[in-house]
């Protein structure tokens, strides 16, 4: 056991604090709190309480306050604590005389993170401040890790993602909105079951897939031996609810999809889907007024909000339009299901839309919709009458039954609710599923599964009904003015921490420093069976360059091109090293100038050995071998192994700059030129983000571009994926406008 007089590190804070620990220890004091403490004021009720009370004025009221040290300052005889608990900060006045010498010494050891309780009167200070003069206090759990310093907080979004725990510390605005989205959802809950709803709960471990077109999450039940799915939503066991009787059934849950993630999409999310017999979309419009209203009172004092700079009237009765009408108002002439075929394409053709020959008029004029109209919409507004062709599960509307009784609520510019008056016509449904099955032979892994059981509660009989489901997070977003969904989920998902971020301190931006060089001549095994020895293992353990640093690469930027053509007789490989190379040198003028040809080099021959080795074991292993033939710097290889250490554990992660804008930019750009093959430009100058979200999205595009290799490189460089997005789509149309040969 270490005695009170143990040596303490100066330089190492943690360190300071541990010592400080064991010397409590050692003196028999419990660091940890272990018994219950009845507090009887929190600072809220505090600052209520004594509102009136004049500067300069004490009282005889003893209060008991518990919470963490946010600052301290001890001057001489007097110090001063900032105590927070969950309603904000009061100053605790500390006197010797107060506290006795021996309490007010240990009091000088407390540090900032630390959990206390204390009493004492209140009082308020010439100079305004409500305090507590206090006479005892006890320490309740002892910090070890020190709060990123107060000046700078903690501002790295990956960071305060991670670490949710010190973000809502360091930043209140961050806590508030997490106590805002537990009073919504219960706000939620009250309305519904004030209009007659009975919440219920349906299984998350699903053995058969639908209620939406989404790539599931599988996992395996050992006691039964068999495969399932973690559901994708709530649907169709809810409508097996209406089936039995439960005339008005919802369930607000978490739904899981093993999709990308950008500003508005995460794995894992909160949804609700509501479902009334004898009701339809007219009935679900006038409860998604009411839902919306109810979580916006629980947290706003108007109906008038502010979305990302944007004015949004929630009152009054809500805009109802059909697709075509939108369609009409943004392309200057009537739209509709009787319009030609051929003229709408043209339309799309007008506005540098893609479209496919076996598409109808329904799915060109959705197209329209998507691409063109949902953006420019503001206030809330239902979009109706959907085309057949895009709503496999909504009944046809009596009236034409090319369109569907379905709507979308659109607030600006995205989608909060998806309703249907419900299909319950048994036959009618079997044929849909059938399609959908057909869908996942062709290679739409995205496809719902035939459920059986479903189309048999269904014969047994379904009452009329409607149907809607809404996505809490977005709902959350929009009434909490947050730009990105992971802004609202406590713990939004991240890929894997590093060994170097896992030792790092909070807020730190940069990882720490790859092994010593010496260590090259070491073999290390890889993943996937391969080693590494020589030029590859050398190259490995390169250190990564520094900030600032001078960067030779050791050939010429034409002797790397006709390196790159030596391996590679592909023209499409030799174009995409250009690419890169192009993409490398934009970045590299905006991060890291002076190495502008060193960057560009790396992005040239960042695939150099894929042609020769084709697969994920070699990939870069191979390359280094080449590189060091011809005489190119090992930082050159280690740069190039980076991208690849996703699937080969012994290659170095990307630390520097240009490695994690070299993973960002190498996948993203092959799924930007599939999609530029496809446009009547055949040119990304009139490529829009929403298109390549779309495209993203749609798995079987361009299915060999890994979505999750994108989504990384988009964490690599802080970023959100739209924002990565918009950044390479906005580089490559600058390459053009160079007049760059690899973009035209």
């Amino acid at each position: 056991m270490a005695d009170q007089n143990a040596p303490i590190i100066e330089d190492d804070p943690r360190q300071v604090r541990l010592n400080k620990r064991e010397a409590l220890i050692a003196a028999g004091s419990n660091p940890y709190g272990s018994e219950a403490i009845e507090i009887t004021h929190l600072t809220g009720e505090l600052a209520k309480q004594y509102a009136e009370l004049e500067n300069g004025a004490s009282t005889e009221d003893r209060v008991r306050v518990a919470g963490r040290i946010m600052a301290r300052r001890v001057q001489g005889k007097i110090a001063f604590l900032v105590l927070r608990d969950r309603e904000g900060d009061v100053q605790l006045f500390c006197r010797i005389n107060e506290l006795g010498e021996e309490s007010f010494e240990a009091l000088k050891d407390l540090d900032v993170g630390d959990w206390l309780v204390a009493e004492g009167c209140v009082l308020r200070t010439k100079r305004g401040e409500l305090s507590v003069a206090i006479d005892t206090w006890k320490l309740q759990s002892k910090s070890i890790r020190p709060l990123p310093e107060k000046f700078h907080g903690l501002t790295d979004k990956e960071t305060r993602y991670r670490q949710r725990y010190v973000d809502m510390v360091m930043n209140p605005a961050s806590k508030s909105v997490f106590v805002k989205r537990s009073r919504i959802i219960s706000a939620i809950r009250r309305f519904m079951e004030e209009q007659g709803y009975l919440e219920v709960e349906t299984p998350i471990l699903q053995e058969t897939l639908g209620g939406a077109n989404a790539k599931p999450f599988t996992t395996h039940f050992n006691a039964l031996d068999q495969e399932c799915y973690l559901r994708i939503a709530t649907e169709l066991h809810l409508k097996r609810l209406l089936v039995g009787g439960m005339d008005r059934v919802f369930e607000i849950g978490r739904q899981f999809r093993n999709e990308g993630m950008d500003l508005t999409h995460n794995p894992e999310f909160t949804s609700m889907e509501a479902y009334c017999a004898f009701n339809d979309v007219e009935g679900m419009k006038r409860l998604s007024e009411g839902v919306f209203r109810a979580a916006n009172a629980a947290v706003n004092s108007s109906d008038t909000i502010t979305y990302q700079g944007q004015t949004i009237e929630l009152g009054g009765t809500w805009r109802s339009v059909a697709m075509s009408d939108l369609v009409s108002e943004h392309v200057g002439e009537e739209v509709s299901l009787d319009t030609p075929v051929e003229h709408l394409r043209e339309i799309l053709d007008a506005n540098h839309l893609e479209w496919q020959s076996d598409w109808g008029a329904g799915k060109l004029i959705f197209t329209l919709y998507d691409e063109l109209c949902e953006s420019e919409i503001v206030n809330p507004t239902f979009v109706c009458d959907y085309p057949v062709e895009v709503s496999p599960l909504a009944k046809r509307k009596p009236s034409d039954p090319r369109l569907t009784d379905r709507f979308e609520l659109v607030i600006a510019g995205h989608e909060y609710a998806n309703a249907f008056s419900e299909l319950n016509d048994p036959v009618d449904q079997e044929s849909r599923f059938a399609a959908q099955v057909e869908a996942k032979k062709h290679g739409d892994d995205e496809a719902m599964e035939y459920d059986a059981d479903y189309i048999r509660a269904l014969e047994y009989g379904m009452p009329p009904a409607g149907g809607v489901g809404y996505g809490i997070d977005r709902m959350i977003m929009l009434l909490c003015d947050q730009a990105s969904i992971r802004d609202v989920l406590l713990f939004p998902h991240m890929r894997p921490e590093s060994k170097q971020e896992k030792q790092g301190e909070a807020g730190d931006q940069e990882a720490a420093p790859a092994p010593a060089a010496e260590a090259a001549a070491e073999e290390a095994p890889a993943a996937a069976g391969v080693e590494l020895s020589g030029a590859a293992a050398e190259a490995a353990n390169t250190p990564a360059p520094q900030p600032g640093e001078k960067l030779e690469a050791g050939i010429s930027r034409d002797a790397a091109l006709e390196l790159l053509k030596a391996h590679n007789q592909d023209e499409y490989h030799i174009l995409h090293g250009l690419q890169l190379e192009g993409l490398m040198r934009y970045y590299a003028r905006q991060f890291d100038s002076e190495n502008e040809e060193f960057w560009g080099i790396v992005g040239m021959l960042h695939d150099l050995d894929w042609e020769e080795f084709p697969t994920e074991e070699d990939h870069t292993v191979r390359a280094a071998e080449m590189l060091a033939e011809a005489g190119v710097a090992p930082v050159v290889a280690r740069a190039i192994q980076t991208h690849n250490s996703d699937v080969n554990a012994a290659l170095p992660t990307p630390e520097h700059q240009m490695e994690r804008v070299l993973c960002a930019v190498d996948e993203l750009s092959g799924l930007i030129n599939a999609c530029v093959k496809l446009r009547p430009s055949h040119s990304v100058t009139d490529m829009n983000l929403k298109s390549l979200k779309k495209k993203y999205k749609t798995a079987s595009f361009a299915a060999g571009c890994d979505r999750e290799v994108i989504a990384r490189g988009a964490e690599y460089m802080g970023m959100e994926l739209s924002d990565l997005f918009t950044s390479i789509l906005d580089a490559e149309k600058a390459l053009v406008e160079e007049g760059n040969p690899a973009f035209e």
